[in-house]
């Protein structure tokens, strides 16, 4: 034992003023808690792979000065010279890239290296060393984007991973499998909320799981903490350690229910320029995520282009939009909304069915959307699209949701609420030779539909922890209900959405986890990994630290059939392997 201080002692006592808790207990201190790690206790990521290049990422956190550690968000640190390798074994005895950067407190000290001239559809290794310590070994591979070969694609689908929601069980189930191209997240990465009354999840991870600030994020040190909260996370980190990511933002990053100019949680009188809130925000997102931003001049864009393409070879592409910077303020019709958007009705007031309707209204800004068009109309045999909020109309029967059954409503804050760009696209697509997956988050539930007009099909993944269906139910009936008659309230709302929406096939509104997408020449099809159902004995499986997901059930849309039809079983091997 030595009375000299420890890098966290130091931290915990002079940097957060935590609590006294177990070291690796990940509580009021877990988003700083790494930077007492040495150089890289935030691990490593990768993301964004093509063809030839990918993203490697980590934070060099600088060795303390006068006791002070170089938080996130802090400001603190001096400048961190930063070397990083690239090989085929993770030996690193074959080695095929290196260099050199800089990183400092500008960029919160994270690094980030577009690894460049690597060979398609291979897999590699990758590392960091910076004063005198060597970062976690990560994995990643680059995209089966080979001119002439048809390779393989299977990727991870995830969305809405509240951190006190519940442990990230999905991430580590995705990161303890060996058979994925890349894992794609649709948004809602992290959440904006504190630990008050605006909190969410499983009561019983109070003080066990909070965030950290713990208060709204409002801030560039506030996003860049919470960001490191997430960095932090063990399953988290281990499943970007071993895949490269794709990802984009929906609006948590920001703020709940955001547009171009505001969001339905944010006041500018008490919280200050909401365009400050997105501006930090954004740059905290750039920092913290394996994220290449595309080219600016070479497609039109607004503001900053985030939305961007992915090839793979002869067999597909995925477009990955963006639909929030730029986005037309929600249709609201109070009482039912007044911010934000939301659950409205049809047709009871001609005004906010106009706005619904209006063509002037964009939920993608113009030129983004005639980029996504001129993607969809090329030859290639499967289109994928990473959007965030359901394509396909949804109608919400007014029984089912609380509100007078002869009314319908439809989410606002959905393409629903767009509709003159939500006709624009789904017509589009109809008129196209070649085929097309949605592949879509947001709304913390499974679902799979059939477009309109034989416009695709939609594949829904459900939240990694966010409060979905079975949670709603849970919080309209009385406290004390069990869990199965949870689980069989929910059954019927799903059952109602159903009834009410035929284009609907699959909706699963109780289980928590990720879809698996395997695309083929034949089909594509989605596997749902569900959390297990709440039972009495565990009334809230994704508060259980040990909590597993398992596969549920599986479906598939067939080349030139254009709808969703059942899959006999989830997906064996796949026909061939990166190199």
């Amino acid at each position: 034992m030595t009375d000299k201080p420890t890098r966290r002692l130091v931290l915990k006592g002079a940097a957060l003023g935590a609590l006294a808790v177990p070291l690796r207990v990940f509580t009021a201190e877990a988003a700083a808690a790494p930077a007492a790690d040495g150089i890289f206790g935030y691990g490593v990521a990768s993301g964004d792979p093509t063809g030839d290049a990918v993203i490697i990422w980590t934070r060099a956190t600088p060795p303390p000065a006068g006791g002070r550690i170089a938080t996130p968000g802090s400001g603190l640190g001096r400048p961190v010279c930063v070397h990083w390798e690239v090989a085929r074994d993770s030996d690193f005895r074959h080695m095929v890239k290196r260099g050199t950067v800089y990183t400092n407190a500008s960029t919160d000290h994270t690094v980030k290296v577009d690894v460049t001239g690597l060979q398609p559809y291979t897999r590699y290794f990758y590392r960091f060393h910076a004063e005198g310590e060597t970062s976690p070994v990560g994995r990643t591979q680059t995209a089966p984007d080979e001119a002439g070969h048809l390779h393989a694609l299977r990727f991870g689908l995830v969305s809405c991973s509240n951190y006190t929601g519940g442990y990230f069980s999905a991430y580590r189930a995705l990161g303890q499998r060996d058979d994925l191209d890349f894992v794609l997240h649709l948004g809602d990465y992290l959440y904006e909320y504190g630990n008050g009354a605006d909190r969410s999840g499983p009561p019983e991870l109070i003080g066990v799981r909070d965030h950290i600030p713990p208060t709204e994020i409002l801030t560039l040190t506030d996003y860049r903490l919470r960001h490191a909260l997430h960095k932090a996370d063990p399953d988290a980190a281990l499943a970007h350690r071993r895949h490269p990511w794709i990802t984009i933002f929906d609006d948590h990053e920001v703020a709940d229910n955001a547009w171009d100019s505001g969001a339905g949680n944010h006041t500018d009188a008490t919280e200050g320029s909401f365009a400050a809130r997105r501006r930090d925000a954004y740059r905290a997102y750039l920092e913290w995520m394996p994220f290449r931003l595309p080219e600016q001049r070479v497609v039109p864009h607004q503001g900053t282009r985030f939305f961007r393409k992915f090839t793979f070879g002869p067999l597909g592409d995925l477009s990955v939009i963006e639909t929030r910077q730029n986005r037309s303020a929600q249709v609201n019709l109070p009482p039912f909304s007044t911010s934000g958007g939301g659950l409205i009705p049809l047709g009871v007031n001609p005004a906010a069915d106009a706005q619904l309707a209006d063509p002037a209204r964009h939920l993608l800004e113009p030129e983004q959307l005639t980029w996504l068009k001129n993607n969809t109309a090329d030859a290639r045999p499967w289109h994928l699209i990473g959007n965030q909020v359901v394509l396909g109309p949804l109608r919400f029967p007014g029984a089912a949701v609380g509100v007078p059954p002869e009314l319908t409503l439809i989410n606002s804050d959905q393409w629903d609420g767009y509709q003159a760009d939500q006709s624009a696209l789904l017509t589009h697509l109809a008129a196209q030779a070649s085929d097309t997956v949605v592949l879509t988050g947001d709304i913390h539930s499974s679902w799979a539909i059939d477009l309109p007009n034989s416009a695709g099909v939609e594949f829904v993944t459900p939240s990694v922890t966010s409060d979905g269906f079975y949670e709603i139910v849970r919080g309209r009936l009385p406290a004390g209900t069990p869990p199965e008659a949870l689980v069989t309230a929910t059954r019927v709302l799903e059952g109602a959405l159903r009834a009410a929406n035929p284009n609907v096939k699959f909706l699963d509104g109780v289980g928590h986890g990720y879809t698996l997408i395997d695309v083929t020449p034949e089909r594509v099809q989605a596997d749902y990994h569900h959390t297990p159902l709440p039972t009495s004995a565990m009334p809230n499986p994704v508060a259980v630290q040990t909590t597993t997901t398992a596969y549920l059930r599986s479906w598939q849309t067939l080349a030139g059939s254009r709808k969703v039809t059942a899959a006999t079983g989830p997906v064996g091997a796949r026909s061939d392997n990166p190199a």
